[in-house]
């Protein structure tokens, strides 16, 4: 098992890439934390929440993360592993017709959650010297027309992912962005245009397929383990060749 004895958090668990991350570490001995804003949908997925323990937690609230990571370490004696898989609420227009409100929307929410839970986490793994941060998302020099300021909060993750890396380096600490461009199998079944969707992303991809949730998983767990240990302050493309770094 990869993650022995490794206590991990999992924040946006409900969705389908904080599932995937969840099952991941738990199938390899992570004692694993799923962390929502609903904790009743959580709970509704049984095979989910037998995973581990979850919880009601607003990610926007500084308060709320501090206090629910501590009450973690309070009952663990550690955090090794911590995982933002939160959606942005981005809106998608073309920027010559969004609102300033909109376009700002996922720029601030991806920025402020995963400052807010790197830096719960961080407090505590640096008292043990050792701990990942994983951060789904990515950039890369690629974009569409009509994103809104969904690829400007990815970029901006990169920054922020970037400067949590170089200070928390020396207190061995590893900062890594996994992305994916695009896994269909986590768009809702009866989604309009949920087929034209996926062969869209199928067809920008190198390998004639895009990545699985399944795929999520294994990497998010791989990344957060003693195997990755050489890996920081960068990304790790799962992208089947649909973004060419």
């Amino acid at each position: 098992m990869l993650l022995r004895d490794k206590v991990a958090v999992v924040y946006g668990a409900s969705g389908p890439i904080g599932g995937a991350a969840a099952r991941a570490f738990a199938r390899e001995g992570a004692r694993v934390f799923l962390a929502g804003r609903d904790k009743a949908r959580l709970d509704k997925d049984a095979g989910l929440a037998a995973l581990g323990e979850t919880a009601s937690v607003d990610a926007h609230d500084e308060e709320a993360v501090n206090a629910y990571v501590d009450g973690i370490v309070a009952r663990t004696g550690r955090l090794d592993i911590s995982f933002n898989a939160l959606g942005y609420g981005d809106v998608q227009q073309p920027l010559t017709e969004i609102s300033l409100a909109d376009f700002l929307q996922p720029v601030s929410n991806a920025v402020r959650t995963q400052f807010l839970t790197t830096r719960a986490a961080a407090r505590h793994m640096a008292e043990r010297g050792s701990g990942v941060v994983l951060v789904f998302g990515g950039g890369g020099t690629q974009t569409l027309p009509g994103l809104g300021g969904f690829k400007i909060a990815l970029d901006a993750l990169e920054g922020l992912r970037r400067q949590w890396a170089c200070e928390l380096g020396a207190q061995g600490i590893r900062v890594v962005t996994l992305k994916s461009g695009g896994v269909p199998e986590g768009i809702p079944e009866g989604f309009p245009g949920r087929a034209e969707i996926e062969a869209e992303l199928i067809g920008t991809t190198l390998l004639g397929r895009t990545a699985t949730l399944e795929d999520v998983g294994d990497v998010a767990a791989f990344v957060a383990s003693d195997h990755a240990r050489a890996l920081t302050s960068t990304d790790v493309n799962i992208s089947c060749g649909a973004i060419v770094d």
